[in-house]
């Protein structure tokens, strides 16, 4: 189903917002502000749009952000975690595992120990090869690796 090109423009407004300032906090209300329509719709209309709820596609520029500032600098990764917009730094690490495999500590070491080959290919390639896999809720990869674990099934998580 094709969406009106106004409305495109709006929706890309509010995507735009995220991304220049993805630290901030941005509940659906703010953003359908941005884009001028109702809460609902905004959220309808993202996910259509773009194939991830608003919330899902922060967290994937936070994540991205946060694995640029591990791989490129030396900064702690408290300092990391607050200024890709984490105010827990409990969370941000449970999270980045949940997304990544690796929590912030173990991603640094990783790649220092593997570089990423930054030289030999341009930089949207190495992002999209790095760009977290949020297809699916954080909640639901928690309940596969669980099953895993305990040797289920995918078709018998709960």
């Amino acid at each position: 189903m094709g969406q009106n090109p106004e409305l495109l423009r709006r929706l890309l407004r509010a995507k735009d917002r995220m991304d220049a300032a993805s630290h901030e906090a941005w509940p659906v209300r703010r953003l359908a502000q941005v884009s001028a329509v109702s809460a609902a719709h905004f959220a309808r209309s993202f996910r259509e749009a773009f194939g991830l709820p608003p919330h899902r596609y922060l967290l994937t520029r936070r994540i991205e952000r946060a694995t640029a500032l591990l791989r490129d600098t030396e900064l702690p990764v408290t300092e990391i975690a607050l200024q890709t917009g984490w105010n827990s730094v409990g969370t941000f690490g449970r999270i980045f595992r949940d997304i990544t495999g690796q929590s912030p500590g173990e991603f640094r070491a990783h790649q220092r120990v593997t570089p990423h080959g930054r030289g030999c290919m341009p930089e949207c390639i190495v992002r999209a090869v790095h760009r977290p896999d949020l297809k699916s809720a954080v909640s639901e990869k928690r309940r596969q690796q669980a099953a895993r674990t305990k040797g289920l099934p995918l078709t018998e998580v709960p």
